[in-house]
């Protein structure tokens, strides 16, 4: 859009206004962007290419802050009197939710505390297996039942197993539900009633694994999701693929979502915390 242009004109603007709605920042969010940028230039504050992209970048900027200020801390702090702190982890099916959790096992093991993952996907088959292999390849302790188990009935379980052990942190895995199947949202539900039970505030955090290239679809199971399962953040995965991530910045605004971690890659240390400026 910027290459070999001098000045800063309309067809400028509407080019930029298309590059935006292609990198799935969303039309809303586009077109107040867009707003703030035409009042400046307007208002002679913007006068040149350089001015305009970091007006630009300082919308993207200011919406990730707010959204930041929503939801749960930046960092996994694990209240000192709270024990186990419990992370459920949500999402439809292949959005990288098993791969998000080893990693941030990995993550939250190497910051010095010990967790344990629950295995509460008892819908899919190969999900145990799957999390059995990054539990394995992390070193962290797995509670699992057989297929078919009540998963609320495997998370009461692993509640159980993380007091007696001593674990700080409970990662719970959830199954890879479609936001409009009413029966496993409801699964959802009860499981929330079991951790609230058992330990006081439970679920302590409650994350919703998007695929950066599910674009405006992840909007929508942002949506659904925080309707059911009370969502404090969001990871976004595969923002090492072909996706161009704007849907970052339309989920922190129109849903107020803080965004806690990224996926950039297959390793296991490839979870990092999402850092707005960096991302911008």
């Amino acid at each position: 859009v910027f290459a070999g242009r001098k000045q800063i004109d309309d067809e400028l603007l509407d080019q930029l206004e298309e590059a935006l709605i292609a990198a799935d920042i969303g039309v809303p969010t586009t077109l107040e962007v867009l707003e703030t940028v035409r009042r400046g230039i307007a208002r002679k504050q913007i006068n040149d290419l350089d001015a305009l992209k970091k007006a630009i970048k300082t919308e993207l900027l200011t919406i990730l802050r707010s959204s930041e200020q929503q939801g749960v801390a930046s960092e996994t702090t694990v209240p000192v009197s709270v024990a186990p702190y419990v992370m459920m982890i949500v999402g439809v099916n292949g959005v990288g939710k098993t791969t998000t959790i080893g990693k941030l096992a990995q993550r939250i093991k190497a910051e010095g505390n010990d967790v344990l993952i629950c295995a509460a996907d008892t819908f899919r088959a190969a999900a145990s297996d799957q999390l059995a292999i990054w539990a394995e390849r992390t070193g962290v302790p797995l509670i699992q039942q057989k297929q078919g188990t009540d998963p609320a009935a495997v998370l009461f379980d692993s509640l159980k197993a993380a007091k007696a052990r001593g674990s700080e942190v409970l990662i719970v895995d959830t199954a890879g539900r479609l936001h409009n199947k009413s029966n496993l949202m409801a699964e959802l539900e009860k499981m929330k009633r079991v951790a609230g039970r058992e330990v006081e505030g439970a679920p302590h955090e409650t994350l919703l694994v998007v695929d950066a290239v599910t674009g405006q679809n992840g909007l929508e199971q942002a949506r659904q999701f925080l309707k059911v399962a009370g969502v404090t953040g969001i990871v976004l995965t595969k923002l090492d693929g072909t996706a161009k991530g704007g849907i970052a910045v339309a989920i922190a605004k129109e849903l107020s979502l803080p965004i806690r971690y990224a996926g950039i890659g297959e390793k296991v240390d490839d979870l990092v915390v999402f850092d707005a400026e960096q991302y911008v």
